[in-house]
């Protein structure tokens, strides 16, 4: 390696040298004199020269990992007749492994999930004669390696409220009141020297408090020991997305009970009659919120069944009305997040219209995940169990900034 940086040192220097070069030519606004010229024709050629035993040395260095990840430890290279388990397993308790016990449980604990102490085994001791035959009649036959290619994810619903546009408070401690203006006062014209009419405002408040979403999965020893992915990071990662689809749903249909309640489940949102035409019915959502006097950047938030519903949508002459013609230039947003089962026969699809900013997600917490190996379901199996907690909340600001139809 040191080769190697020095080589590319040496290369870049060059380079150097030769940009040098040319900049002083082109800053007097001239071609190369023959003096320069023929330095710079040198130093190409060492640049050349050292090119070529740079690649020859990153040839040589390929080849030397390659062997080195072929070569593989093997623990009876250990000199184990001195090896001693109870030892081993007294020092192991005490957390001073030392000696051969010590070297053989370092070696043996590389890139594994250990939890106690490695000790040989008697198979482990125990030399046989490899056979190269027909697969299944010696335990040498079964050595051609099964490959196994990166894991691919699922397809999943996309997650939607936060990209609308609603407003996220992160860091939060105590329960949260969201105070609003639920009317203000009259004024009254008056004549010469009366007396006005007094009138009041009158306030309301949305309150928001932690509720937790949790998910768990059960991973075997095995599992844990043979996986050749980071089978324990895809396990996070995998956890965390459903929980965050969990808060995303409830934002969106939560019943209120041990969950927030959602934008189709809050009794104060209304729903629009749903017209003949769906452009219609998008025309009434818009119209519901200017009447209201909501302000803003709104838009739609269906699934896609209504999206397909909409793109099959034809004039006279049989031409497809694009989509922003239907929802009349708003932004439309589509996940199947969004229900498919409303209405009284439960066969509906939520449209929504909303002003977002009005809708507040609050955490109480990140996903919090831990692996929990002491739990009375692993613990004698030598598992572990993975548990995965978010402390959130979803709360409808201001109701009347959203109405839904269904379709």
């Amino acid at each position: 390696m040191a080769r190697l940086n020095q080589l590319k040192e040496q290369r870049s220097a060059k380079v150097a040298e030769m940009r040098a070069l040319n900049e002083k030519a082109l800053t007097d606004n001239r071609d190369l004199n023959d003096v320069e010229q023929k330095e710079w024709n040198a130093l190409n050629g060492e640049y050349r020269n050292i090119n070529g035993q740079l690649e020859r040395a990153e040839k040589l260095a390929s080849m030397e990992r390659m062997v080195d990840a072929e070569t593989v430890s093997n623990p009876i290279d250990f000199e184990l007749r001195s090896y001693s388990v109870s030892k081993a397993l007294r020092e192991s308790m005490n957390g001073n492994l030392s000696g051969i016990e010590a070297e053989y449980h370092t070696e043996m604990s590389k890139g594994r999930e250990v939890r106690g102490v490695m000790v040989p085994s008697n198979e482990l001791l125990e030399t046989r004669a490899l056979k190269t035959t027909t697969p299944g009649t010696g335990p040498g036959s079964n050595l051609i390696a099964t490959n196994l290619a990166p894991i691919q994810d699922r397809f999943r619903s996309m997650l939607k409220l936060e990209s609308m546009g609603a407003t996220v408070l992160r860091g939060l401690t105590g329960n949260l009141d969201l105070p609003n203006v639920l009317d203000s006062g009259t004024a009254h014209w008056v004549a010469e020297h009366t007396d006005t009419t007094r009138s009041d405002m009158k306030f309301e408040k949305t309150s928001m408090a932690p509720k937790t979403v949790s998910g768990e999965y059960e991973v075997s020893r095995r599992m844990l020991l043979q996986s050749d992915t980071a089978l324990e990071s895809l396990l996070r990662a995998d956890l965390g997305y459903i929980l965050a689809q969990a808060l995303d749903g409830a934002g969106i249909q939560g019943g209120g009970t041990n969950e927030p309640t959602g934008i189709l489940a809050h009794a104060d949102v209304a729903k629009v009659t749903t017209a003949t035409d769906l452009t219609d019915t998008a025309a009434d959502l818009i119209s519901a919120l200017e009447l209201d006097d909501v302000s803003g950047t709104a838009s739609f938030l269906t699934n896609p069944q209504v999206g397909n519903i909409a793109r099959k949508l034809k004039d006279g002459d049989g031409h497809n009305f694009p989509l922003n013609e239907t929802f009349h230039n708003e932004r439309l947003e589509m996940t199947t997040q969004v229900p498919t089962d409303i209405g009284t026969g439960s066969d509906k699809n939520a449209l929504i219209y909303g002003h977002w900013s009005s809708l507040i997600i609050g955490y109480w917490s990140a996903v919090d995940i831990l692996v929990n190996p002491y739990h009375a379901d692993v613990a004698s199996k030598g598992g572990a169990l993975i548990h995965a907690f978010l402390d959130a909340d979803v709360a409808v600001r201001q109701p009347q900034a959203f109405r839904y139809a269904e379709i």
